[in-house]
């Protein structure tokens, strides 16, 4: 729960959700299990209080990673509501502005609600919640949920249930506190079927996402004894895969697992922009609790977590390494 200067913050929101009529909520771009359950759940929550509420997904992140397209979408726009500068606008999940690639939401005097667990956070609105404690966002709007007394029905039991469960690594990360199980523990409540969410997750796996895993980890250097894990993946394996860009997420996490990781890195292409293939996006995860791998990332314009975060860069493989390779070497100095 958030404490002292952030109660302040907690009561504005709450104040601020109350008393608005039409509001917007949105989210970074490229979408993950956080970002999705607790803009789903937000959504919810508000319509449950009969505002005119709608949700906000840009076309270049449509359709949604399989594993989450389960989700029904009701209020979901793609484009620019033609009353934007009429609404609050929610934002979740997202450390700064520049997450979110939509213009129409940085306009000045735009009202805007910041509801976010990231340490390194911009604070860009005009009300911050932010909650470095929480396991994830949506652990924050459960507790906004209970603010506005309203009860999880299973679609915003379920929503919250994947933020929880995919920005906590299945309750495995370090994120991982008491509130969490407490948390998961109502959305059983509620009526979350614990296993069938997990199937559709992370089961069903479409055969590209394997041959790409397999690609990623034929793929795979080490660095400085092991202490960093790097491993590419270049537009052709993604092509003569068959995969999909999403197909990508949670290669990086067999990287990290490896015994004496201290780093691990995917370097991949992003598939689909208008750059030529010139632009690479960086995934970080820490297996060593001395390395913020989110202060390496915020060094080429990123964020995230200390465990988990990423960045883009136009750098090519051997600056790329070279980059990564002093990172860690500055926090984590060889013994």
């Amino acid at each position: 729960m958030a404490e002292n200067g952030d109660r302040a913050n907690r009561r504005q929101v709450l104040d601020a959700l109350r008393g608005a009529r039409k509001l917007i909520v949105v989210t970074h771009e490229k979408p993950d299990g956080d970002a999705l359950g607790s803009l789903i759940a937000m959504q919810e929550i508000l319509t449950s209080l009969r505002k005119d509420a709608v949700m906000f997904v840009g076309e270049d992140d449509l359709p949604l990673p399989p594993e989450y397209r389960f989700f029904a979408l009701p209020g979901l726009v793609s484009a620019q509501p033609p009353d934007s500068d009429e609404r609050t606008i929610v934002f979740l999940d997202c450390g700064s502005l520049e997450r979110n690639p939509a213009q129409a939401f940085k306009r000045a005097g735009a009202y805007i609600l910041n509801i976010d667990h990231h340490h390194d956070n911009t604070c860009f609105g005009a009300v911050n919640l932010v909650d470095p404690g929480a396991s994830c966002t949506a652990e924050i709007v459960w507790e906004l949920m209970h603010g506005l007394g309203v009860g999880p029905t299973i679609t915003i039991a379920e929503a919250l249930y994947v933020g929880l469960i995919t920005d906590t690594g299945r309750f495995m990360y370090e994120n991982t506190g008491a509130r969490a199980h407490l948390m998961a523990a109502e959305l059983i409540e509620a009526g979350v079927k614990a296993h069938e969410l997990y199937r559709r997750l992370y089961e069903g796996v479409p055969y590209g996402k394997l041959a790409l895993l397999a690609r990623g980890l034929t793929n795979v250097e080490r660095y400085d004894d092991g202490r960093l894990m790097v491993s590419a993946l270049n537009a052709s394996d993604f092509t003569e895969s068959g995969a999909e860009e999403s197909y990508s997420e949670g290669v990086v996490d067999y990287l990290r697992a490896v015994q004496g990781t201290a780093v691990a890195a995917l370097i991949r292409d992003r598939i689909g922009d208008h750059d030529g293939g010139r632009l690479r996006k960086v995934s970080l995860r820490a297996s060593d609790e001395r390395i913020d791998v989110s202060r390496i990332a915020r060094a080429q314009g990123g964020g995230g977590h200390r465990q988990a975060a990423g960045f883009t860069t136009p750098m090519g493989w051997d600056e790329l390494v070279a980059f990564l390779r002093d990172q860690v070497a500055e926090q984590l100095p060889a013994a």
